[in-house]
């Protein structure tokens, strides 16, 4: 007796290839749609520890101490004011501007402090460098560095617009012709470091 597979006998039929084509296209099309709807990889933030309290320590021995490394003068020249008035926008951020009070992080580690946090954005302001380029010597990263520099600019506006980003009055006027004067540089208004008040500006040019 023969074998039940010697009786069984395949008819080839045309319309086997145009169902095998309709089937892999649309296998094709719905590998395509799983494909477009997989998540892209996400690159994965690398965390520095910057030890930012010996950034804030090395910045505190350097300027702020009783004995500091480097004096009043290049002080003034690297922050672009006195030390006291510098201390004093930095007070005035810290108590009425939340962004710039002392916090700490989920480890309860000290964050940023305001003095890194203002002598950052001060930096950028002053030399007009890349966000990163405080981050080997403040020991802040690029993002904290613009966000600093941003709540800065908006706190200074905010609390020191009124008196003196404005329009000088006649006696400052006369108080900065006076003070030109005894410099050398009578009847000049502004600043010639700043470059930007042109000669047509002075009254009597």
């Amino acid at each position: 007796m023969a074998s039940s597979s010697n009786n069984f006998h395949y008819h080839y039929d045309a319309n086997d290839d145009s169902l095998d084509q309709i089937f892999q296209e649309q296998f094709d099309k719905e590998l395509e749609a799983a494909a477009e709807e997989m998540p892209a990889p996400k690159n994965k933030r690398i965390y520095i520890d910057r030890k930012r309290e010996e950034g804030h320590n090395r910045l505190w021995n350097d300027y702020f101490s009783d004995n500091p490394t480097y004096p009043e003068k290049l002080f003034r020249r690297r922050f672009r004011m006195n030390k006291s008035l510098f201390l004093r926008i930095v007070n005035r951020l810290t108590a009425e501007v939340p962004y710039f009070r002392p916090k700490k992080d989920a480890t309860f580690r000290d964050g940023v402090s305001p003095l890194q946090q203002c002598t950052a954005a001060i930096r950028l302001l002053a030399y007009g460098g890349a966000a990163d380029g405080v981050d080997e010597y403040i020991r802040i990263g690029e993002t904290t560095a613009r966000e600093c520099l941003e709540h800065f600019v908006v706190g200074i506006v905010d609390l020191f617009g009124d008196e003196y980003l404005r329009r000088p009055t006649e006696d400052d006027l006369q108080r900065l012709l006076f003070y030109g004067e005894r410099r050398g540089f009578p009847g000049m208004v502004g600043s010639i470091d700043c470059m930007h008040w042109k000669w047509k500006n002075c009254p009597t040019a």
